[in-house]
Parts: C-alpha cells; sequence; structure tokens
C-alpha cells in the first residue's frame, strides 16, 4: 500500500470513526474551536474598531472633499503635508507682521471652481436640561446636508429646520433627561430652541454636544450682548468650510496649493488617501516624516506563545479519551497486519480531521459572535465599526493554527496507541508501564532554565527572550507534573475512603490525569499571567495618579470676594442637591496687605504671604539641583519611591493651588476641616488648632517644631481703606509660629499645606475671609444631581463654584479580571470534565469491581467528582506558579524602561510594582475547583451494572 493510499485510508477512518462516536467528537471540536472562535472574534474586533485612514476622513470631513480652514497667520502664503496636519510659512520666509496677522482670509476664493460648501463654527455655552443646568458645545451646522453624512447621522426625531430648532447627540439627550419635543435655553442671551432629533457621531459616541443651524445661535447672541453689558458675549471657534468639489475633480494637490497661495490650509480626502510624491510637495524637504509601526509588545508576544501551546495541551486530553475509547478497534488493526506508523496515522488523522472542522467552526462561530455582539462592542469602544473589517490571510492562518495545533494535540496520544501491544488493545488490559526518570529531570532543569532566560529577557528587556523562556519554564512544569501526580498519592493516607481512592487512581494513573492537570495548568497560568500584569499595571497608574482634591470629597468655592459671596445660599443648594455626607467644613482664605485675588492685582499693587522651606537633609528635595542624576543612578526603583514619597520632595514635582490660596497653600479653619477634607483623626491635632496652634501637613517645611512665615504687607493706593490703617511704605514682617506636625503621609494632601486657626492669622495682622466649605459624599452624584446643583447654584447668584475629586473608578480593569477568571475557569471545567470522562473509560473494571465487593451506590459518584477536585486544584496551584513568571518577566521590562526614565529626570517615578490578583487567585483556587467536583458528582450515574471483568 502507498503512503498516500495509506492515509487516504487513515483519513477514511477517522471521519467514520467522528461521525459514530459525536459525543467525543465534538467535545474535541468544542475544545479547539474555542481558542479558534475567541481568537477570530478578537481579530475582526480589533480591525474593525481600529479605523482606516478612509473612515478617520468620514469621520472628520462626513461626505464632503475636503475641510478649508484659515490659520493665525493672515493671508500669506503657506506650505503644508499631504495630510493637511503638518503646515507651515516657507523656510525662510519671515513671521508675519501682527498687522498681517489680523487681516481676514478669503476662504471661499480658495474654492475650486463649481464647488458648493457648508460653514461650521461652534462656541461654548451653559445650557438648561431637565434636572438643571450643563455646559456643553454648540456647533452650528446643517446637519441635515449631505454633506455631513458619515459624520454625523439622524438617530430619532428630525434634523432642525428653523432657526429655534436644535439637535442633540444621543448622550446629551441621556445625561441631561430630554426628550424631543423639549425645549433647551441658552443661559446668558435666554434664547430657547426645542429639541427636534438626536443624532450620533459614529466615531465618537460618547460625545455630548448640540447641533444648530448656521446663524440661529451666535449671531443673535452676539446681538443680545451688543444690547446688554450684563450678558457675556460668545466666544466661538474659528469658522470651518466643508467643500464638495466639482463633480467627478474633487479637490486636488494643486488645488491644495492655490489655497496654501492664499494662506488656506486644506486636508482633502482625494489627496490624504493617494498623496502625491515627495518631489511635488514643497514642504517635504522641512519634514524628516515618522514612522507609524508599533514594535509588538512583550506581552502581546508572550501571550501569543502560551496560547498555542495552551490549545494543544486542551485538546491532548480529549484525543486520550478517543485513543481509550478506541482501543479495541486499533488493536484490530494491529491483529489484521496494521504497523504501528498505521496506528499512528490513523490517531493523527482523527486530529487533523477534528482539528480542521474545529478551526472551520471557530472561524465561523467567531464571524457570528462578532456581528451578534457587534453593538455592544460599540458601546463599549464608543465607536461604530465602518464596516466588518476581514484581512484573509490573518483568517486563514488562525483556521491553519486551529488545524496544526490539532494534529499537534493528537501527536502524543498516537504515540501511546502506537507503542500499546494488540493484546492489551484487544483485552481492555492497560499493562504496566514505569513513569520516566530523565522527563521529570528534564522538566526540572527546563523550569530553571525558563525562569533564569525570562527573567533576564525582562531585565535586558528582550521580548523574545521573555515569551522563549515563559513556554520553556511552562513546559518544565510539564515536564513535573507526572512525579508531582504521584505524590499526591501519599497525601491520601489519612484521608476518608473516597478521597483516598482518588488520589491513588491520579497517581497510578498519571497516563490520563497528568494532561488534565496540564490543560488546567495552561489555560489557569495565561489567565494568571495576564491578571497579575494588569493588577500590577493597575496598581503603577494608581500610584502615579495625582489627585486634584482628596477621593471622596467636595468644594465649595466663592467666585466673588467678601459680602458679595453670599456663601450661605450657596451652600444651602450643594446640601439640597449634592449626595453630602454629614456636615459641611467651612474654610477660609488669608492674605497679607492688599489682596491680590481682588480689584488690586497692578504692579506692586498688593501684598504676600510665603510659607518659607528651609533648606538642609529633610527640607530640601535631594532629586532636584545639583547631584540629583547621579544620586538616581545609584537608587533603585523602592529607594527613589520613598525619596519621592518623602515630604522634602512632595510638592517639588507637581504642586496644586486652590481653595483661595496661592503657593503658601494656607487655609483657614478648625479641626472640621481636618476631618472632612483631610481626613486626619487626631485628638491632639484638634486640641491644637482650639488653641491656636497651626497644623502643618508637611513635614519638611517645619524645623524644632516651628515654621517660618513671611509677609509683605503692601497696600494699593486704590485700596483706600486699609491704605488709610496702614500708611507709609511697605513693610516685611517674619514670624517663627509653633506648629502641631501631621504624619508624614498627609503632605500629599491636595492643595493644602497648613491649618491654620483664625485667630492666629488675625494676631499675626493678616487678612482673613469666609471663602467656601467641604463636604464629604457618600456616593458618586449622577448626571442629574450635579445639572440641579448648577442650576440651585445660579438661582443663588452664581458667586460660588464647585470642585469634586476626579478620581477614576477603574471598572475596566476589575472587568478584564473577571473575564479572566471566568475563561479559565470555564476551561477548567472542561478540562475537569475531560478527565472524568477519561476516568471512565479507563476505570470501569476498578469501579466493577467496588460494586462487587459491596461499595454504596454513592461511592461511584462521590469518587467521580473527588477526582475532578483533584485535577482542577492541582492545575489551578501549579497555573498560578508557571503564570507569574511571564508576569514577573514583563514588569521587569517595564521597570528596565522606567528606570531609564528616570535616570535622565530623576522626578519621574520609576515604580513598577507587581501585584497578585488575589481575588481572580482566590476564584480560581477555591470556587472552580468545588464547583468541578460538584458538577462531576451530580452528572455521574450512582448506578453501576455488574459485568464479567475481562481477563
Amino acid at each position: 500500500m502507498s503512503v498516500l493510499s495509506g492515509w487516504r485510508a487513515a483519513f477514511r477512518i477517522a471521519r467514520r470513526d467522528a461521525v459514530r462516536a459525536k459525543g467525543r467528537s465534538a467535545l474535541v471540536v468544542a475544545m479547539i474551536a474555542l481558542p479558534v472562535l475567541g481568537v477570530t472574534a478578537a481579530d475582526l474586533t480589533y480591525r474593525s474598531a481600529l479605523p482606516t485612514r478612509a473612515e478617520e476622513l468620514t469621520a472628520e470631513l462626513g461626505s464632503a472633499d475636503a475641510r478649508f480652514r484659515a490659520t493665525s497667520m493672515g493671508p500669506v502664503k503657506l506650505h503644508q503635508m499631504p495630510d493637511g496636519v503638518n503646515w507651515g510659512t516657507p523656510r525662510g520666509t519671515p513671521d508675519p507682521s501682527p498687522e498681517v496677522q489680523a487681516k481676514p482670509v478669503d476662504v471661499k476664493a480658495a474654492f475650486p471652481e463649481g464647488s458648493r460648501y457648508l460653514t461650521e463654527r461652534s462656541v461654548p455655552a451653559s445650557v438648561t436640561t431637565r434636572h438643571g443646568i450643563v455646559d456643553t458645545e454648540i456647533s452650528e451646522l446643517s446637519v441635515s446636508d449631505p454633506l455631513v453624512r458619515g459624520r454625523i447621522e439622524l438617530t430619532d426625531g428630525a434634523y432642525p429646520r428653523k432657526r429655534d430648532e436644535i439637535a442633540a447627540t444621543t448622550a446629551f439627550a441621556e445625561a441631561a433627561g430630554l426628550s424631543l419635543g423639549d425645549t433647551v435655553t441658552v443661559r446668558g442671551p435666554e434664547q430657547t430652541y426645542t429639541l427636534t432629533g438626536t443624532v450620533e457621531l459614529p466615531a465618537d459616541l460618547r460625545a455630548e454636544s448640540l447641533y444648530a443651524l448656521p446663524g440661529s445661535v451666535i449671531a443673535p447672541w452676539q446681538r443680545t450682548a451688543d444690547r446688554d453689558k450684563a450678558v457675556l458675549p460668545p466666544q466661538p471657534s474659528d469658522p470651518l468650510w466643508l467643500v464638495k468639489g466639482p463633480a467627478g475633480a474633487g479637490v486636488t494637490w494643486q488645488d491644495i496649493l492655490a489655497a496654501n497661495e492664499r494662506g488656506v490650509v486644506v486636508t482633502s480626502r482625494q489627496v490624504a488617501l493617494d498623496p502625491p510624491p515627495d518631489s511635488e510637495v514643497p514642504m517635504s524637504a522641512m519634514s524628516s516624516g515618522y514612522s507609524t509601526e508599533v514594535e509588538t509588545t512583550a506581552a502581546v508576544l508572550t501571550v501569543a506563545a502560551m496560547a498555542v501551546l495552551e490549545i494543544v495541551l486542551l485538546a491532548g486530553p480529549a484525543f486520550a479519551v478517543g485513543a481509550r475509547r478506541s482501543r479495541r478497534q486499533l488493536g484490530l488493526v494491529g491483529s489484521c497486519g496494521g504497523s504501528r506508523g498505521q496506528v499512528r496515522s490513523m490517531v493523527l488523522a482523527s486530529g487533523a480531521v477534528l482539528g480542521g472542522v474545529g478551526a472551520v467552526a471557530g472561524v465561523v462561530a467567531g464571524f457570528g459572535l462578532t456581528a451578534l455582539f457587534r453593538p455592544v462592542i460599540e458601546d463599549y469602544t464608543g465607536s461604530r465599526f465602518g464596516e466588518l473589517t476581514v484581512q484573509p490571510w490573518e483568517i486563514l492562518g488562525i483556521a491553519v493554527l486551529g488545524l496544526v495545533t490539532g494534529v499537534l494535540a493528537a501527536l502524543a496520544p498516537a504515540i501511546v496507541a502506537g507503542r500499546q501491544s494488540v493484546l492489551e488493545s484487544l483485552t481492555g488490559r492497560r499493562g504496566t508501564r514505569r513513569g520516566s526518570r530523565v522527563l521529570p529531570v528534564i522538566g526540572a532543569i527546563a523550569l530553571t532554565a525558563g525562569v533564569a532566560v525570562a527573567v533576564y529577557g525582562g531585565v535586558a528587556g528582550d521580548t523574545a527572550l521573555v515569551a522563549g523562556g515563559s513556554v520553556l519554564a511552562e513546559l518544565g512544569v510539564l515536564g513535573c507534573i507526572p512525579v508531582i501526580v504521584g505524590l499526591l498519592g501519599r497525601l491520601g493516607r489519612r484521608l476518608p475512603l473516597t478521597p483516598r481512592i482518588a488520589l491513588r487512581d491520579a497517581a497510578r494513573n498519571r497516563g490520563r490525569t497528568a494532561p488534565a492537570v496540564a490543560a488546567v495548568m495552561a489555560a489557569v497560568a495565561g489567565s494568571i499571567a495576564i491578571a497579575t500584569y494588569t493588577s500590577s499595571s493597575a496598581a503603577e497608574q494608581a500610584y502615579d495618579y495625582v489627585p486634584n482634591m482628596t477621593p471622596g470629597t467636595l468644594a465649595l468655592s466663592a467666585s466673588d470676594i467678601g459680602a458679595d459671596a453670599e456663601l450661605p445660599r450657596s451652600r444651602a443648594a450643594v446640601e439640597q442637591n449634592y449626595p453630602v455626607s454629614g456636615r459641611a467644613a467651612d474654610f477660609g482664605r488669608v492674605w497679607a496687605g492688599s489682596d491680590c485675588l481682588g480689584q488690586y492685582q497692578e504692579e506692586n499693587g498688593c501684598g504676600e504671604l510665603q510659607l518659607v522651606k528651609p533648606t538642609g537633609k529633610g527640607h530640601s528635595c535631594p532629586l532636584k539641583g545639583k547631584g540629583a542624576k547621579e544620586l538616581a543612578l545609584r537608587l533603585s526603583a523602592d529607594e527613589h519611591k520613598r525619596v519621592m514619597n518623602s515630604p522634602a520632595c512632595m510638592d517639588e514635582n507637581y504642586t496644586m493651588v486652590a481653595f483661595g490660596t496661592d503657593d503658601h497653600k494656607i487655609v483657614i479653619g478648625g479641626a472640621d476641616v481636618l476631618d472632612t477634607y483631610v481626613k486626619l483623626d487626631d485628638p491632639a491635632a484638634a486640641k491644637a488648632l482650639e488653641a491656636g496652634t497651626p497644623v502643618l501637613l508637611n513635614s519638611a517645611y517645619a524645623e524644632n517644631g516651628e515654621v517660618t512665615l513671611k509677609a509683605t504687607h503692601t497696600y494699593s493706593d486704590r485700596d483706600k481703606e486699609n491704605r488709610a490703617r496702614h500708611p507709609g511704605k511697605a513693610r516685611t514682617t517674619t514670624d517663627r509660629l509653633k506648629v502641631y506636625v501631621a504624619p508624614d503621609r498627609y503632605a500629599a494632601t491636595p492643595g493644602i499645606r497648613m491649618v491654620m486657626p483664625r485667630k492666629t492669622a488675625e494676631r499675626l495682622g493678616l487678612h482673613v475671609e469666609d471663602y467656601g466649605s467641604f463636604y464629604t459624599l457618600g456616593r458618586e452624584a449622577t448626571d442629574a444631581e450635579r445639572q440641579a446643583a448648577y442650576a440651585a447654584l445660579d438661582q443663588a447668584g452664581n458667586k460660588a463654584y464647585l470642585m469634586a475629586s476626579d478620581e477614576e473608578l477603574r471598572t475596566e480593569d476589575d472587568t478584564i479580571l473577571l473575564i479572566l477568571a471566568l475563561f479559565a475557569g470555564v476551561v477548567t471545567l472542561g478540562a475537569a470534565a475531560i478527565t472524568t470522562g477519561l476516568s471512565k473509560a479507563d476505570a470501569e473494571a476498578d469501579l466493577t469491581t467496588l460494586t462487587a465487593v459491596g461499595a454504596p451506590p454513592g461511592l461511584r459518584r462521590s469518587l467521580s467528582g473527588f477526582q475532578c477536585l483533584v485535577v482542577a486544584a492541582t492545575g489551578v496551584l501549579l497555573g498560578a506558579v508557571a503564570g507569574l513568571v511571564p508576569a514577573i518577566a514583563l514588569r521587569l521590562t517595564d521597570l528596565r524602561a522606567a528606570l531609564a526614565e528616570m535616570r535622565a529626570d530623576p522626578m519621574q517615578s520609576a515604580y513598577t510594582p507587581i501585584v497578585m490578583p488575589w481575588e481572580t487567585l482566590g476564584l480560581l483556587a477555591l470556587v472552580v475547583p468545588v464547583l468541578a467536583g460538584l458538577l462531576a458528582a451530580a452528572l455521574t450515574s450512582s448506578r453501576q451494572t455488574l459485568a464479567r471483568r475481562a481477563g
């Protein structure tokens, strides 16, 4: 028989065997199709969500051919690149004078003859909503014109047709609680518009804005402001022109060059998609160009390499089930003269057939799943797919990968089947085969070498070594699994009967237990690797994040000064509409001389207050100034973090000035400010404030328990009241104040460096006034509550403003971790189910013997459950260990880059933590194995029909 004929027969037998054993075949196909489905769906989603250049132009231009705009340079000759982003005056040309820049540019004269155009202009505005007031942007653009299609689409109602009509994006309408037919009033000019329709921007579904006809908002607003000086005039953007060129011609490069002569910059669809050669672009000689190619990251490369290994390990036990169930058939082939090679070819052909079916099914299901969940994906990403983008070679590669991994997964079972004697196959006996003593040694060596290579790759920043070392380490763990499984049998000596049998059965039958454990380990290792990297990156971002306020707080600050602030009414507006918890903590501001926040801001017209920072160790930041870079070269990331977090360096990199303070960041307040905003619960600090002693939050400003306060009392001649009290020249005072120093961790309190009692400031001759209140929020405010609060503040005179904590909720990271845990849990359950099937196929004789000697009926069910529990728990624990290798290596790669940046700029953070995802690990280590055992026990029949044992 020729080789081709032999394989043809093997494929025919494999196909018939797959049809005959539908349940087992479906299991194998599912294990191969699931990863292929996921990769296909991910590829389609990524390619579709990533806009092409043509789609980017549609989001910018709609259906127009080009966008024309003037620049701030005036009507002077310009050069631009074909993309319309980069432009400038010709090389060697002097900058235009202010007089030239002020001249208007005749943009319409630059349009190609026979063109049609739309104008677009936007203006920021405060408008009314159903809940209250909100700030937004209104664009004057005829959104009903066909030139806008593709950029703005109607979702409900009708486009504005009259000057008193307006359209809103769906996101704005939902946040504002508006429905079709409701009215929207532009505050200031008090112009009212009727909402006729909702629209969406396919490229930005989360945009919150309004659209009106040209000339219906800005011009009437300006006329109202001209008549009534109490109305602030609009601040519109520069106009843009969307142009449709002559039919069949569009806007060419020659049209753009002609427009550049008039000082007009053009973005043309035709030119951007088919740019001219550099020889025709005058600006190309000035542009060095840039590369858009992005290097594949270490994380992607590592995950891709581990994914192939995972597919092989997942499908391998399923083929082992098939080989066990088909051993009599394979034995008949051998008894009829079939060689071991032909027996192996039958198993490999089964892998090819089922791998091919799984690959095709996975690709088809990936297309279907992407199409089905397309709206959900679009809402999550915030943009519509221009079209379902398919890269044929990528899809073909994914399908071939599924086929190849199916064959690879069948390779080990094929080798085992080829080695099995005909007698063992026909009688169902398993024979006795000693475990390999070489494999564990090789596994231990591979594990050690893989860890070393991955860590070295992380330290050196070599992505290939990270990926290779991670895969090698996982293969090393695989080689050690038989020995680990063998050790499990010794753990059951003092356990009850059922778990003892399960452990000993797993140890005795390592050939079927080890692949199932390996499958669980592979799935968990990949999930733990990604989850650990994600958790670590989230911790790094949380550390680098600098809040504008203490999280969970709200500040009300006066817009006006003195008695005009009317803070009691503003406080009532906040307390009635915001979800505040507890009482308000009122605070004030302090200054010296004439008030710089008032009307005395002319040169040398107001005073100055300064909290003097001493110099020397513990006061000056060693990461700034002379010797900083030399010190940075000697610091590790952890040492650098400690220095950066020290009070001496806390204000050096970033400092926020708010709450009516200047650079001194001193607020007037009492113990309630410490409790509500600073979150300092210290009776001693509260007692100090009551006694008139300031509380210092940054110890670097204290020396021997005292601070130096320098005040320059300068009074303007226009400040007649205070000038009469303080005649003569400006005077400077320097006071040493005893302070209560808070623990160092409070040095990072946003916006406040010291809390001073009012009576102390007045004793020092400083000026003090009530400026606002701090509140603790019981929860995050909704859009409706915020809008209602702004409306109430407006009714109270609009003489105060709100500052809320901009703390970011990292729900996306939590979602990713949850998805990873669910994925690993499903795979673990699947691998445990495979183990159950393999145990059932392999241990029928043992179960028959147990029944014959009087074992209770429930033993079969409980034994199945414990077998699943053993496999799942062992695989999860090994997977957690294996998954840490690539995660740590990848974080070392990040650490290397962070250290390089820190040593170039010592004030840059190098903190690169490694954080274990304990929630994900706990779910996988505790919940999933127990659930697997319970499901296996529930789905296993407790009844056993007695049969004669073979042999």
